[in-house]
């Protein structure tokens, strides 16, 4: 998480301390939680990528150590 400080109104202020007190919850909270609904969820990686692209590579033989650039960056691999 990462902290950060706001200026809002005082009616702002007010709205947010009644509605997180209703809720039980901080005003952070209710903060992060309104971000997120206006924002969306965060993005996640699709299974196609990262680490999952490079799954088996060495089963071939022919690949090699030296070749990791290539397949982790699509450099064009040593020989």
């Amino acid at each position: 998480m990462h902290r950060t400080q706001l200026m809002i109104e005082q009616w702002q202020y007010e709205a947010l301390k009644a509605a997180a007190e209703r809720r039980s919850v901080s005003i952070s909270e209710l903060v992060r939680e309104i971000l997120t609904r206006h924002l969306g969820p965060p993005k996640r990686a699709s299974d196609g990528g990262g680490l999952r692209r490079i799954e088996g590579i060495a089963s071939d033989g022919a690949s090699v150590a030296r070749d990791h650039d290539h397949y982790l960056y699509g450099k064009k691999p040593k020989r």
